[in-house]
């Protein structure tokens, strides 16, 4: 095509198939091209947009651009030729120029900036002008791009389409789709996944790999088109170890080895290792954004490849389009890292493995973002082997709501350690959302299961009610009318009891887990509820024992739930939390339970009742502190509170000894002086036992000493 002489009329022939009306490249540079000819960003500006100007202003494809006014706002050294030289064109209506009595061309170029979609059309100057190929493509920032191409260098076809297109359209198309898969990307692993998608169709490479500098060395982010075996072989090796490749990161210039010869000339003692290398072609190209190299991207070939000036030019664009993205990715995955931090701080580390309860627990976040929310639970040892289990949820997303519910989750556990009835512990727990934050609403679930009693004590605060799955398989959801939110509720709060003899299955669970964009809570409710009864059903008769046949059962139906609660690439509405707990009884004959009369000589006889009760158990061991721990707690009764008392033993994996009297008195530790002829009973009993308490019930408390048993 010529590049000199006036333009003369253009005679527009048939459009172009449809498939061929690609988005340009032009479309998404124009912004940029615009803003940095006019100083629209000098302060803090980036070499990739720099590098992205230079690049376009070279190539040998004629494009200008416009604004919405169709004022021409850039055009490159092609199509300056081409609208005639000796005039400053820049500023003026595209409608002014020579191009503008081309018949048709403004009816095409308004039709296509009012649909948003792009327009490509036939055409020739003149009868003895070469037929060229004209593409209008409106820009998303604002404006549209143009483009001319003499249609006999048409030299390849679009992959998808199988239409013509030339070299510099397909480039321009290739590096728009770049642009706007990488505009998608989130985290570090999307980057490689969006250059390895776009990048090497566009240059006919076989592999790429993106690494980031951190502490002044070289990490890989990720790899595509080496074999394993490969990388593993070459783990120790460090790309800036390499003189050529370190000076090309310090000078931020891209370094190209066309053959295997060429890398050895650069690298004679890495012989061995090129040997071993499916690639024989490289280009490394420095990730510089902000003034700053932040890595290296490495684009290879399985063959020697010989790099030609546009190659390397875009090559180089390219390479600063993926630094700006990368870079932005990697502060996502900073912020990720430190969010995932929280919150695994803020959930237990591990459930604790209880005589009377073995649970597992499943956290999913919400979204593909993985943003940290407000959804906990928790399983804390009571005493007499009873266990509270809470499951709760803070409403809202983010760091502020994760920091609420980590400091919720204490105070249920510091109240619960304080054998708090499970409405006084949600009255005070109410108190706390109303002083955090008047905007802060919690869904809370609190369930306390008495292994002696055979029961499970419920309060809910707008949470739903947990499943339960029975002995013999089946399932049910108690129908339980739960408060009002923590937050707006009003005390006293419901308590509800169940009745659990045996072995259950409780399934405790935040509305994320049930409830979607496509399913309401019933729904959710029911398709769980379904799924346990059909797990329960392949489970055979009964309930798995206890240790690791438990846990494997109790993760399998973990997993079993979330499969089917939240399949697989999913996005969920909301946190969701699920905690599925085995429950079991207290076997009858590991309690013994002791009336005492309201006299001195209660003492005594319950010294009696530890001794013939230990002989049974045969601890006998354990017979002279046992002894002196219910003496000092029985005379306390006697002394200082009012009777019925009873005395009640549990073997577990501890000695539990219990002393009930009928007064709320506090028993309290106090330094006895050396004269003081009394004061140093509970002293003595704290010395005695591993831990030891009080609890208060409806008739009055209960003081409790756990003792470790020796092993067998």
């Amino acid at each position: 095509m010529s590049a000199d002489g006036p333009i003369g009329a253009l005679t527009l022939l048939t459009p172009i198939a449809p498939g061929t009306e690609q988005r340009s490249f032009l479309g998404s540079t124009a912004a940029w091209l615009t803003g940095f000819l006019e100083g629209a960003d000098a302060e803090g500006s980036d070499a990739a947009p720099d590098r992205a100007h230079d690049t376009l202003r070279t190539l040998r494809e004629p494009f200008l651009t416009v604004d919405d006014g169709w004022r021409i706002t850039y055009l490159n050294e092609e199509a300056e030729r081409l609208l005639g030289p000796g005039r400053e064109w820049f500023g003026s209506p595209l409608w002014d120029s020579p191009a503008g009595g081309v018949p048709g061309l403004e009816d095409r170029c308004r039709r296509a900036f009012a649909d948003g979609t792009p327009a490509a059309f036939t055409g020739q100057w003149s009868a003895d002008r070469p037929l060229l190929l004209v593409r209008c493509v409106p820009s998303r920032a604002g404006g549209s791009a143009l483009s001319f191409t003499d249609v006999v260098d048409l030299e390849e076809r679009d992959p998808e389409t199988g239409a013509a297109e030339p070299p510099v359209a397909m480039w321009t198309a290739r590096m728009d789709r770049l642009t706007a898969g990488l505009s998608e990307a989130v985290t570090s692993k999307d980057i490689v996944r969006t250059v390895a998608e776009h990048l090497l169709p566009a240059f006919h490479a076989d592999g790429m790999g993106i690494e980031v500098l951190e502490g002044g060395r070289l990490q890989v982010v990720g790899e595509v088109g080496y074999p394993q075996d490969y990388l593993r072989s070459v783990a120790s090796v460090e790309v800036q170890d390499l003189p050529d490749i370190a000076r090309a990161l310090r000078t931020r210039t891209p370094l190209f080895i066309e053959s295997g010869a060429g890398f050895t000339d650069l690298n004679p003692e890495y012989k061995a290792y090129l040997d071993m290398s499916p690639m024989k072609a490289w280009a490394f190209l420095p990730l510089t954004t902000s003034g700053r190299v932040i890595g290296i991207c490495v684009v290879t070939y399985r063959q020697p490849h010989v790099f030609n000036d546009d190659e390397r030019a875009l090559m180089a664009a390219s390479s600063g389009v993926v630094a700006q993205a990368l870079e932005r990715a990697r502060l996502y995955d900073v912020e990720h890292a430190r969010a995932q931090g929280l919150q695994r701080a803020l959930l237990p580390k591990t459930l604790p493995d209880l005589p009377a309860v073995q649970a597992a627990a499943r956290y999913l976040p919400v979204g593909v973002d993985e943003e940290v929310g407000g959804d906990w639970y928790d399983v804390i040892p009571l005493s007499a082997d009873r266990v509270a289990m809470v499951i709760g949820d803070v409403m809202g997303h983010g760091i502020e709501e994760a920091a609420t519910m980590g400091r919720l989750r204490t105070a249920v556990r510091t109240l619960a350690e304080l054998e708090m009835p499970a409405a006084e512990l949600f009255g005070r727990l109410n108190e706390l959302v109303v002083d955090l934050s008047e905007g802060f609403f919690v869904t809370c679930l609190y369930a306390v299961f008495d292994p002696v009693a055979q029961t499970c004590t419920i309060c809910s605060a707008g949470h739903p009610a947990p499943v339960v799955v029975r002995p013999d398989g089946t399932v049910e959801q108690p129908p339980l009318d739960p408060d009002p939110p923590l937050g707006v509720a009003v005390p006293p709060f419901t308590t509800y009891e169940l009745s659990l003899p045996g072995e259950h299955v409780l399934v405790f669970f935040t509305d994320g887990l049930v409830e979607t964009a496509a399913r309401d809570m019933d729904q959710g409710q029911t398709v769980l509820r379904h799924t346990l009864g059909e797990e329960m059903a392949g489970q055979g008769p009964g309930l798995p024992g206890h240790g690791s046949e438990a846990a494997r059962f109790l993760d399998g139906l973990c997993d079993r739930v979330v499969s089917v609660l939240v399949p697989d690439g999913e996005r969920t509405t909301d946190d969701a939390a699920l905690l599925i707990a085995l429950t079991r009884c207290t076997a009858p004959d590991e309690v013994a339970s002791f009336d005492l009369p309201d006299a001195p000589q209660a003492a005594g006889q319950a010294r009696q009742h530890v001794r013939d009760q230990l002989a049974v158990w045969g601890l006998e061991e354990l017979t002279m502190s046992t002894e002196l721990l219910v003496s000092e707690l029985v005379g306390n009764v006697v002394r200082h509170a009012k009777g019925p008392i009873r005395l009640r033993l549990l073997r577990s994996r501890s000695l539990i000894c219990e002393v009930y009297d009928g007064s709320l008195s506090t028993p309290r530790i106090r330094r006895a002086e050396y004269t003081d002829e009394d004061g140093r009973g509970l002293y003595l009993v704290s010395e005695l036992c591993r831990r030891w308490g009080a609890r208060y019930l409806a008739e009055g408390k209960c003081i409790w000493a756990e003792q470790d048993i020796p092993p067998a």
